[in-house]
């Protein structure tokens, strides 16, 4: 199988090449710094589209204006060059995001659940639409909504363990809120099995299926680096720290993998002591 990717140099990109590859596979990076054109994905058998610009970052309004276009006019391009080809690729999987949903407390979100209406819920939204073009020229799109993904080679977990070994971690104001969050490897294997399963189609959450508190995800990972987690994080602190973007950071999403349960998909790790145990 020839798969092309784009955001193939990012630490997921480079995960699921490396496990494409190491099944046999041919991956081709695909470069979004200037549109994609057909040729560059023609004889392709799949597309993974990773690339876009980082959501965690002060946004100012230029950043949000890269977010927005990085991912809704990126994969308009995307979907225009595929009409040019000769031959479509069976499937197109589109990174999308769990910030779809927005801060919902204590609400259980399955793929079914209605979007936010904020900037990420607008973005997600529209980005979805435009993956989901590709359907129109018979290709199948699986819109992976992904939520915190746990790695040592970076993401949120990266950027938690500097405080949480001083001892300096701590919960998210009441630490009440519910987080979503997957293993790279689980995420890894679920973009692979998507690829696989032609049954599956359309949005599909990567999120374990044992979201956790804030709080719990607090003492879990102080507990795994045997440190103590006694100092709470104000909002206004983080409020001072990021600006607009610190409500991402303490929403409350209790994400649901309906879809990829549903499917027969079997999560390596499903709970967060066995993920955090794993990469610490």
């Amino acid at each position: 199988m020839i798969t092309a990717i784009t955001g193939a140099t990012g630490f997921l990109g480079r995960r699921i090449s490396e496990r494409l590859r190491a099944n046999g596979g041919t991956v081709r990076a695909i470069s979004t710094r200037t549109p994609p054109k057909a040729e560059d994905l023609e004889g392709c058998d799949a597309v993974i589209h990773l690339a876009g610009e980082p959501v965690g970052q002060r946004w100012t309004e230029s950043t949000r204006e890269r977010i927005r276009a990085s991912r809704v006019e990126g994969t308009r391009g995307l979907v225009q060059a595929l009409e040019g080809l000769k031959r479509q690729p069976d499937v197109l999987i589109s990174a999308s995001a769990v910030g779809y949903y927005g801060s919902r407390g204590d609400e259980i979100l399955t793929e079914s659940s209605a979007p936010a209406d904020d900037f990420l819920g607008q973005v997600c939204v529209a980005w979805e639409r435009e993956a989901q073009q590709a359907e129109k020229l018979g290709v199948r799109v699986v819109r992976l909504r992904i939520a915190v993904v746990l790695s040592r080679e970076g993401g949120a977990l990266k950027r938690m363990l500097l405080p949480f070994r001083l001892g300096v971690g701590g919960k998210i104001g009441d630490g009440r809120q519910w987080m979503s969050w997957i293993h790279i490897d689980d995420l890894v294997a679920l973009a692979c099995f998507a690829l696989a399963t032609p049954a599956l189609r359309g949005a599909v959450n990567a999120a374990s299926p044992h979201p956790v508190t804030n709080a719990e995800f607090t003492r879990e990972l102080a507990g795994a680096l045997h440190r103590p987690a006694i100092f709470p994080v104000p909002k206004p602190a983080l409020d001072l720290l990021f600006g607009e973007m610190a409500s991402v950071v303490y929403a409350s999403q209790r994400v649901i993998p309906e879809a990829a349960l549903a499917s027969g998909f079997a999560f390596q790790f499903p709970t967060i002591s066995a993920a955090l145990r794993d990469l610490l």
